[in-house]
């Protein structure tokens, strides 16, 4: 794949980072879909869905800068949905996983290029064998600054030919968003021993690592 950092200078030429708010203004979503009551952080959030969330998780919980990465459940049309629920199809949900961040260390920019590199967005409602709604990617944005950088990037990976075929990402507003059980929580680092950890979870941890050694959190 091109690479994607002519496409970060692009945006930051155009001048739509400029519209991210200040991260004192944009607070993480509770698991009832509800803000939480702190008015000040000096943390940003993101929300993306990118297939299993334990594969989306077990990436970003590497990325420097990453505060905290939370599974769970975002754009469907029942409230608290249980993972079966949300496996049925029948509630819209994907899951997804919600990003604490620290903007002084990694960038919304920084996090869309990992989650572009780390999935395949042109594969509809499905990432490898991992079939259905709610495996689709997902971008859900905090705030117009969030939308407008999603969607540009998007437009000139397609327009770049970055991937082989469209991309399907969707980008939509959060809404609400719904933590997920806790033994999704931390899943790859707790049951790494599984076998959808060893077969599939730890290529694509490795293939982040190889590809983003430089800005992988100090152990």
């Amino acid at each position: 794949m091109k690479t994607i950092l002519i496409i970060i200078t692009l945006l930051a030429a155009l001048g739509v980072y400029a519209l991210l708010p200040g991260p004192s203004t944009n607070r993480a979503m509770d698991k009832h879909g509800e803000k939480n009551s702190m008015s000040t952080t000096a943390l940003d959030t993101a929300t993306f869905g990118a297939g299993c969330f334990w594969c989306v998780e077990a990436v970003f919980q590497n990325l420097q800068g990453v505060h905290s990465v939370v599974s769970g459940y975002a754009g469907g049309t029942v409230k608290n949905p249980t993972y079966d629920d949300v496996c049925s199809g029948a509630t819209g949900h994907a899951e997804v996983c919600q990003i604490a961040y620290d903007p002084k260390q990694v960038t919304y920019p920084g996090l869309l290029e990992v989650f572009w590199k780390t999935h395949d967005p042109t594969t509809l409602n499905r990432q490898g064998k991992d079939a259905g709604t709610q495996y689709r990617s997902a971008i859900f944005y905090h705030n117009e600054g969030q939308k407008k950088l999603a969607e540009l990037y998007r437009k000139e990976l397609d327009s770049s030919k970055a991937f082989d075929a469209p991309i399907v990402t969707e980008i939509a507003p959060l809404t609400s968003f719904y933590k997920a059980e806790d033994y999704h929580q931390n899943y790859f680092n707790e049951h790494g021993a599984q076998p959808y950890c060893l077969f599939v979870i730890q290529p694509k941890v490795d293939k982040f690592k190889k590809a983003f050694k430089g800005k992988l959190k100090e152990k």
